[in-house]
């Protein structure tokens, strides 16, 4: 079975095999040099001035950035489920919050941020996806955190970075805190959480708030090479098996190909009858809307080895959506629209003639 769900993604097997190597002791110079090697390539990736990695799905990274780094109003975006699931943080946490709500295929606009902004001059942290999985969605994160820095500097542009972070390049000039997870272009099972932090960040962190989810004291201990409570071991040490395959080509190669197979693959849909549902698609998942998504996915998988994820709430049965993260095959996504074509044949909607491959490679390849 393909797995071309937008997360978790599949393992490869060289990180499967580093991770079977036997449990070390989190409070060992062994596990601390390993620590060590994937903060500074974790660094590296983020572009930022400071990050921690933490035990918990991205969730919890979202939740600690929300603590501790918004203390008077905040600013949400809600595009779907994820920018839905800030407002709730928000929410549980008593903080005051206003919130920009959109369809799901509709990207924020940087004028709406700045009249929410001259609305509620209070707000002082922005809580924004790069890309809105719910959807397939990418905002313009980088053109509404320059406009926010812009209206006030002192605001933290906290950006959930999950479904992009090693997807594409992203421009981290005026963000404070990038989020990602294990689980998606970086290929490990779930279970870390990952935060890239601007210098202003860390100084607004201060002491920080909560306490498993205090950044203040995450920082202050992974600087020195270890964690405030029990490190995730395993998935360490597998992220520093990625970070291993992904350099054997180079982080700018994997950019290359993970929008080249976007590329391709949004053709060959489009050319055999699909539009894409976002108005600004990401590079991290191919998603369209259909009203026979789920019978789509359904024959994809009993038929022919492939698993792709559909839509939630309203559009529950109406989208199906193709992973791009991570490191994989050209052919497995050649098959992928390959397949989809033949199950339109199944169910009546287009002869199959082989189209779908035939523009994917020539997309993919020209």
């Amino acid at each position: 079975m393909l797995l071309f769900t937008p997360g978790p993604t599949p393992v490869p097997e060289s990180v499967r095999l580093a991770m079977a190597t036997p449990t070390l002791h989190h409070r060992t110079p062994e596990f601390e040099a390993i620590f060590k090697e994937a903060r500074e390539r974790l660094l590296k990736l983020l572009g930022m001035d400071e990050c921690v990695m933490i035990a918990s799905s991205g969730t919890g990274a979202m939740q600690a950035c929300m603590l501790n780094l918004c203390k008077s109003k905040a600013l949400t975006v809600n595009a779907g489920k994820f920018g839905e699931r800030f407002g709730k943080l928000a929410d549980a946490m008593d903080k005051k919050k206003v919130e920009l709500s959109y369809e799901w295929n509709t990207p924020c606009s940087v004028a709406d941020v700045e009249n929410a902004l001259e609305k509620h001059p209070d707000v002082d942290a922005l809580f924004i996806q790069v890309c809105e999985s719910a959807g397939g969605l990418r905002h313009p994160v980088e053109a509404i955190a320059k406009k926010v820095k812009e209206i006030n500097p002192d605001i933290m542009v906290v950006a959930d970075g999950i479904t992009a972070v090693g997807v594409e390049p992203i421009d981290v000039s005026h963000i404070d805190a990038l989020i990602t997870g294990s689980q998606k272009a970086l290929m490990l099972p779930p279970g870390l959480a990952m935060i890239g932090f601007s210098s202003a960040a860390v100084e607004k962190i201060g002491a920080g708030e909560d306490y498993y989810f205090n950044l203040a004291s995450e920082i202050k201990k992974q600087q020195k090479n270890t964690t405030a409570y029990t490190a995730a071991t395993t998935l360490i040490i597998g992220l520093n098996a990625i970070f291993d395959a992904i350099d054997e080509e180079g982080v700018d190669a994997l950019y290359a190909n993970t929008k080249a197979r976007a590329s391709a693959t949004q053709a060959a849909l489009e050319a055999i009858g699909f539009s894409m549902y976002p108005q600004t698609p990401a590079p991290s998942m191919s998603t369209v809307f259909d009203e026979d998504a789920e019978a789509i996915r359904k024959l994809l998988k009993t038929n022919y080895g492939v698993n792709i994820a559909g839509g939630q709430d309203h559009l529950k049965g109406k989208l199906f959506r193709i992973n791009q993260m991570g490191l994989i095959p050209v052919y497995e996504s050649a098959w992928v629209v390959n397949a989809i074509e033949l199950a339109l044949d199944e169910l009546g909607k287009r002869d199959f003639d082989g189209t779908a491959n035939r523009i994917f490679n020539e997309v993919y390849y020209k």
